[in-house]
């Protein structure tokens, strides 16, 4: 204890020093001590170190409060009060170690750190390795993107039925934290099926490989896809068309090229049975798709094709639903293309096929 003592008094000819340098050195001085020592203090020690932190704070500069930060972030019993009013501090590089890393920060300390702080201060907090409940609750409604997406893809933050719903509303048009969302475990089953239903047909054929654990929501969900589709369908007659594209693909010469100029004189007919042949797929399943008014349903068979984007276009056309659609809406269908791998095409078009025959029997 005399070295704490000596070193309280050389404190405060330091504070009441007009030289920072001097000031700084103290802190550090005070922080070494403390650090050297910190698993054998009690209490009372600790709140010793505490309240000279506290005075010391208030007269030193953001550089060296950002060491102390960094330092005192991993320590399970940093000084408390310290802890909270570095966590307070406006700036990130001051506050953003402590929030991340520092135990000592209660619920309630990160909940009003949330509510009331900057946005680098929220994403702070949603990089810590375990979020409460609470927390998450102010994170995804305050929160902007960057910070929403990091709450869900951190596996240690906790998110409640309101957490989640938040979560899900916010996804609506952001296909990355859909992503995101699907791929957590603790999601509830019927949380991801109104997550599927509001996923584009790209996205939810990315959950569906990497979701095998929820098989059967996901059934029911795409179920229901292929219902909509259905009642959606306009019987046609497709035996002139067999006959003719047939012997196309027997012959190997069903190419993108041929199946580009059925699209383009409105060759519907041709261009399912042709579809149905590459993607080894029912034509019934394929009918459903290019008929329906869902759009991106029709990007699925076509990336199973790995068909190119002015074949994919000229398909889309044949629905007279998508024929007024607009630059813009055709730009971000490329986009959703592009994302689509042929493999995950491949996976919902056989899910769809095993849903047809379950159907069928």
């Amino acid at each position: 204890m005399h070295a704490q003592t000596a070193l309280i008094s050389d404190l405060e000819a330091a504070i009441n020093s007009s030289g920072s340098d001097r000031r700084i050195e103290a802190l550090r001085r005070v922080t070494d001590l403390f650090l050297a020592h910190a698993h054998r203090y009690e209490p009372e020690q600790i709140e010793m170190f505490d309240d000279v932190l506290g005075r010391m704070i208030s007269h030193i500069e953001g550089r060296a409060l950002a060491e102390l930060s960094r330092r005192l972030a991993p320590v399970s019993n940093a000084p408390l009060q310290a802890i909270r009013t570095l966590a307070m501090n406006d700036a990130i590089e001051v506050a953003g170690p402590v929030i991340e890393n520092s135990s000592r920060l209660s619920t309630s300390d990160l909940v009003n750190i949330a509510a009331t702080k900057s946005q680098d201060h929220l994403l702070a907090i949603s990089r810590r390795k375990e979020i409460d409940e609470l927390v998450t609750d102010v994170l995804v409604e305050r929160g902007n993107t960057e910070v929403a997406r990091k709450v869900a893809v951190n596996q240690g933050a906790r998110l409640s039925g309101t957490g989640y719903a938040s979560l899900v509303r916010r996804a609506e048009h952001d296909d990355q934290l859909i992503d995101s969302i699907g791929r957590r475990s603790d999601i509830s089953p019927q949380l991801f099926q109104e997550l599927l239903r509001k996923a584009t047909e790209t996205v939810r054929a990315r959950l569906l490989a990497v979701r095998p654990d929820s098989e059967d929501g996901l059934t029911h969900a795409l179920h229901k896809a292929s219902e909509e589709l259905a009642r959606a369908n306009v019987v046609r007659d497709y035996s002139s068309a067999k006959r003719h594209v047939q012997p196309l693909h027997h012959d190997g010469q069903l190419k993108e090229a041929v199946i580009l100029e059925f699209a383009r004189h409105k060759r519907f007919e041709d261009v399912v049975v042709a579809l149905s042949l590459l993607c080894s797929t029912e034509l019934e399943i394929i009918d459903r798709l290019v008929q329906g008014s869902h759009i991106n349903a029709v990007l699925i068979p076509c990336r199973a094709a790995d068909f190119s984007w002015p074949t994919v276009k000229a398909l889309i056309q044949l629905n007279p639903f998508h024929r007024a659609l607009t630059d813009d809406k055709y730009e971000q269908l490329q986009k959703d293309y592009s994302k689509l791998s042929n493999a995950t095409a491949q996976r919902i078009i056989r899910f769809w096929q095993v849903r047809s025959k379950t159907e069928l029997e």
